[in-house]
């Protein structure tokens, strides 16, 4: 059965369509979500005001992914919490996973990092390789 379906998301077009395929899921099995954003690591060695800036820009825009599937989930009447974690996504994907209880993991197949066109699906991979329930990824 599935209780906790953990929503990878990165706001593209595929994590797009992966939030609507979870809430189907959720809604189906009664299940509650949890929307998992998370934003490549801020080199701590910038110097205070320019890591603070880039800190409180990158932390807004990753909640700002997360508030836009968020309101997905509530129009289809879906239990939701929200996570915005700042580290490597695969590592926090894996370790909200982990330490929810998830039973699903849903996300897109490609996402928006730097290195896209050369590393495509390379998170959805990783992901699925080494999760500890099964990954549902979305084209």
């Amino acid at each position: 059965m599935i209780s906790t379906v953990l929503l990878a998301t990165d706001g593209s077009v595929h994590a797009r369509r992966a939030t609507r395929l979870a809430a189907d899921v959720a809604r189906r099995y009664d299940a509650r979500v949890v929307v998992l954003t998370a934003f490549e690591p801020v080199p701590h060695d910038l110097g205070s005001p320019y890591l603070e800036d880039l800190m409180a820009k990158r932390t807004a825009a990753a909640e700002a992914v997360a508030r836009e599937a968020a309101g997905i989930l509530e129009e289809a009447g879906v239990a939701h919490e929200v996570e915005v974690l700042e580290g490597p996504p695969v590592d926090a994907i894996l370790r909200v996973a982990h330490a929810r209880g998830c039973d699903l993991i849903v996300m897109g197949s490609r996402g928006l990092g730097p290195l896209r066109a050369a590393l495509l699906g390379s998170v959805s991979q990783r992901v699925a390789a080494e999760a500890p329930c099964p990954v549902l990824i979305v084209r």
